[in-house]
């Protein structure tokens, strides 16, 4: 690439990586169809989104570290959940057709955002809830479903990650997204990026822009969730699902 595409890149990536930080997910929405728009084949182009993305968690776990908001058992039970569907379904995409399946998650991706909207008071207090035996199981199955989206697709699974979170285990939307960015975009993302890496390719000369965007990105998006608050992030949340679930769709 000649340094006009690499600067092309990197703004893309900073960008979107800044809105998903924020917003708790979505960075595929802009930084995977520019990879493809420059040439990358699908599942190079995945390949390669999913190891800059591992950056994003980098940079928004410096910033949400110094915060101490993270529990170190219920983000255990995250890893522990999540991590074999990301496996499963990295495993598996390169060799399967996902059109209807984008399609699908698309509409429900926007599903997200108006649910959000039409519960005003969602995610704006913590207030824990479903931490029994029970809740726990149940939490963990949507959250290894929410782990094969994440190895599989390239928009939205972090979006529901957050969502997830809020709506089962009652966290507000700083903590969701919080746990999200570091979890899914810096362990999830990671054990996707090694996964699709060993059964396909990635284009090792752009890495250098996206990942200094996915980095950059991360941290300020990070850095502005936490100063802005619950309202702000869920607005911005509630936009980024409708963009993406349309994106998913188109």
């Amino acid at each position: 690439m000649n340094w006009t595409e690499q600067l092309l890149l990197f703004l893309i990536s900073l960008v979107a990586n800044a809105f998903s930080a924020f917003a708790g997910g979505g960075a595929g929405l802009l930084q995977f169809p520019a990879l493809i728009f420059l040439g990358l084949p699908f599942g190079v182009a995945l390949a390669t989104h999913k190891v800059a993305s591992v950056a994003l968690g980098v940079g928004a776990t410096l910033r949400h570290v110094r915060e101490r908001s993270l529990e170190w058992k219920f983000s255990l039970f995250i890893l522990a959940t999540g991590l074999p569907g990301v496996v499963l379904g990295a495993a598996f995409i390169l060799d399967v057709p996902d059109w209807i399946a984008r399609i699908a998650l698309g509409f429900l991706t926007i599903g997200l955002g108006v649910y959000s909207y039409l519960n005003k008071a969602l995610g704006l207090e913590h207030a824990p809830i479903h931490r029994t035996r029970r809740g726990y199981v149940l939490g963990g199955f949507v959250l290894f479903m929410v782990g094969v989206l994440n190895g599989s697709l390239t928009s939205g699974s972090g979006l529901f990650c957050t969502l997830w979170l809020v709506r089962w285990f009652g966290l507000d939307y700083r903590r969701a997204v919080a746990y999200t960015l570091v979890l899914v975009g810096l362990f999830w993302n990671g054990t996707g990026a090694i996964t699709l890496g060993m059964l396909g390719e990635i284009r090792w000369s752009w890495l250098p822009a996206l990942l200094l965007g996915s980095l950059l990105g991360g941290y300020l998006g990070a850095h502005w969730s936490i100063v802005k608050g619950n309202r702000w992030i869920k607005r911005v949340f509630e936009a980024v699902t409708i963009l993406v679930g349309l994106k998913l769709i188109v």
